[in-house]
């Protein structure tokens, strides 16, 4: 008996050390992106400025430009991640995400409903910040609702037991199809000015949060983090079948409903602030199960983690790869996902 404690408390500090090691590469790769750029300040201006011994010039990039950044970068790959991680475990679908079910889409045309037709983004015509939300709970919502457009479908779908994880997919491609279509429609009848705005935004750029925005998705993704966290007992009987886990006591289509309401929401808050960004939903946990296995008391925050330090990852590298020309994020992320994306499509289908 001792020597099977011994076993199981050596698995868990092996789990243990795994995300700890993660957390503390995100912390070493976010001082590393807060001191690289192309406004040229060294280490020591840097590190004087977080100390409030800086330049004005010092402090305006350090805390207006690079921090809410990084931190951004952080938070909106955390809430991405673990989104993705709840999807594939109660749909049972390894290929789920908010990208490739089409509900970031739906966010999306839920924004550009909102910024054109209700006027809820102030329109720029700078390369740094085209659309710039003065109304983000009004914007929110509205990606919210898009969002749940897309949600539903997959929701209704996913109580029909034969639709396999493939055509999941193929379902998220119609939607995300749909909701594209529905955005041309939006851009149609805007401006010149509003057209370009909305493409530049939907490209996905961590450039643009500032402190509120920050703030926002903090709160956001730090709740829905607990109740997914809360949870994980029921993840981890829920990954074991359907009909187990009504047998362990669990109710599982109210479960599968309110976290995948969670998961959307967290999808449309970081879709109103950040624009569309593929695959981080996908990529994160399918690296942390790689890592910590699939018992959700850690794959919960291994994929939160993971997504964290993958999009911070993502945007360093857009900012510095041809500086000082910026790459969207989301342009960096798609090269990332794509491959790993069809990886498991073609071994879903050998299996």
């Amino acid at each position: 008996m001792s020597n099977i404690w011994e076993r199981y408390l050596s698995y868990i500090k092996t789990k243990v050390i795994i995300i700890v090691i993660i957390f503390l590469s995100t912390t070493i790769l976010a001082i590393y992106a807060i001191n690289v750029g192309s406004s040229g300040l060294s280490q020591k201006q840097v590190l004087m400025t977080l100390l409030g011994r800086g330049d004005a010039r010092s402090h305006i990039i350090l805390w207006n430009i690079r921090l809410p950044r990084v931190l951004s970068a952080v938070i909106a790959g955390i809430g991405l991640s673990i989104s993705g991680c709840v999807m594939q475990t109660i749909l049972r679908n390894p290929l789920a995400s908010p990208f490739t079910l089409g509900i970031s889409q739906g966010a999306a045309f839920g924004v550009a409903l909102s910024i054109v037709l209700l006027g809820t983004g102030s329109i720029r015509s700078t390369s740094i910040d085209a659309v710039i939300i003065n109304n983000p709970y009004l914007t929110s919502f509205c990606a919210f609702i898009g969002s749940m457009g897309a949600t539903l479908i997959i929701l209704a779908l996913a109580r029909y037991r034969r639709v396999s994880p493939e055509a999941m997919v193929l379902a998220g491609v119609a939607i995300s199809s749909l909701f594209s279509a529905l955005t041309t429609v939006i851009q149609y009848f805007a401006n010149e000015i509003q057209v370009a705005s909305i493409v530049f935004w939907t490209f996905g750029d961590i450039g643009r949060a500032n402190w509120r925005d920050l703030e926002i998705m903090t709160l956001v993704v730090s709740l829905s983090t607990a109740y997914f966290l809360i949870n994980r007992w029921n993840y981890n009987v829920l990954a074991s079948g359907e009909e187990t886990a009504k047998g362990l006591g669990v109710e599982v289509e109210r479960l599968r409903l309110i976290s995948m309401f969670i998961a959307s929401f967290v999808t449309a808050v970081v879709v109103c602030f950040l624009g569309v960004i593929g695959f981080i939903g996908l990529v994160g946990p399918h690296i942390a199960r790689r890592l910590v296995g699939g018992d959700h008391r850690f794959l919960l925050l291994g994929s939160a983690i993971t997504g964290g330090i993958l999009l911070l990852a993502s945007d360093t590298l857009g900012r510095t790869i041809i500086a000082p020309v910026v790459l969207p994020v989301g342009a960096v992320t798609s090269f990332i996902g794509a491959p790993l994306f069809l990886y498991l499509l073609i071994r879903g289908y050998k299996r």
